[in-house]
């Protein structure tokens, strides 16, 4: 049975260019999708069909039960969205935005206004409950407009970049708010440039490249696609380098994949073997002469994994910057 968000060969082109091409998405209820992928992958295209602000050229979709195309209206009840920028009214305070999309949501003047005032709590933008939100700091309007698409609790969430702009704390905060809806039944799909983030919170990944789902899986099973374990060493000495990478070389499991960062004289080859390996290691460059700041074993990254399906990190482009296919 199909989960609570899912697509079937999802299809958007936008003239000549072909946004998604072929979409497989299914999440089941109560969990979170990380939806990952480089600027202009397809992303935001997605979801904006998932919430019936595009129509697919073709293809199936259906969330909470109900086709997206033939019955928008009954979709959009049964979802909140908070997308990549800000929609607030700045010419209202943060508390009246919140009770105005409560209202819109028909709820009582006194249900909307109590609920208003939960989330300016929540979001810690109590102290600026009644200044008009036009006043607010680009952070301060990210973490209102999330807290609107969280007047009501729909079953089923879909948030866009949600962090985007958001400074550690409020980043944290934001992850305990998403804990709780999933714990309560919530289903959600969510964006994101932050592989942390979605390290920390999907029960799944989807990683999308040129309009097309590359690889699908949790986070262990995408990085063990990746495989093995890595050993960085720190060098104290930076004339010292090639001599460490000699020693770190012949633990090496293969020639590649060795990387060298000269302005943190950092050394990380692929290896096998774990921490037995490690203090190996250690004895054989305190032999060679060769002194260090630090070392580590460490598992591939969700960056690791990113790099080797995509050619290139999340970020390389700027994780402000909207999807391309926002631009068409």
């Amino acid at each position: 049975m199909p989960g609570a968000i899912y697509a079937e060969g999802l299809v958007k082109h936008f003239g000549d260019v072909k946004a998604l091409d072929g979409v497989d998405l299914d999440v089941p209820e109560g969990t979170v999708l990380g939806l990952l992928g480089p600027n202009g992958a397809g992303k935001t295209t997605a979801v904006r069909c998932l919430t019936t602000l595009l129509t697919p050229t073709s293809g199936k979709a259906v969330v909470a039960g109900i086709d997206v195309v033939k019955d928008p209206d009954a979709v959009r009840r049964s979802i909140g969205l908070s997308g990549q920028f800000a929609a607030v009214d700045e010419y209202l305070t943060g508390r009246e935005n919140l009770q105005m999309v409560g209202r819109l949501y028909q709820m009582s003047a006194k249900a909307a206004k109590t609920r208003a005032a939960e989330l300016l709590e929540r979001f810690n933008l109590a102290d600026a409950a009644d200044r008009p939100s036009k006043t607010y700091s680009g952070g301060m309007r990210r973490r209102l407009d999330l807290a609107a698409a969280l007047v009501v609790s729909p079953p089923v969430m879909f948030m866009d970049e949600p962090t985007t702009g958001l400074d550690p704390r409020n980043r944290q905060a934001l992850w305990e708010v998403i804990k709780e809806l999933v714990g309560g039944g919530t289903t959600l799909l969510l964006t994101t440039q932050y592989l942390e983030e979605a390290d920390h919170l999907a029960h799944d990944i989807c990683v999308i490249d040129h309009g097309r789902v590359i690889a699908r899986g949790t986070s262990d099973e995408l990085k063990a696609r990746t495989g093995g374990e890595r050993v960085e060493v720190v060098v104290q000495d930076r004339e010292l380098i090639p001599v460490a990478e000699e020693v770190l070389a012949s633990y090496a499991k293969s020639t590649s994949g060795h990387t060298v960062e000269q302005h943190t004289r950092k050394i990380t080859v692929p290896v096998t073997g774990g921490a037995k390996l490690l203090a190996e290691v250690i004895r054989e460059l305190d032999a060679r002469g060769v002194e260090i700041d630090d070392i580590g074993l460490r598992r591939p990254t969700l960056d690791d994994v990113f790099i080797s399906l995509t050619g290139h990190a999340a970020e390389e482009a700027d994780g402000n910057q909207p999807d391309n296919e926002e631009q068409v």
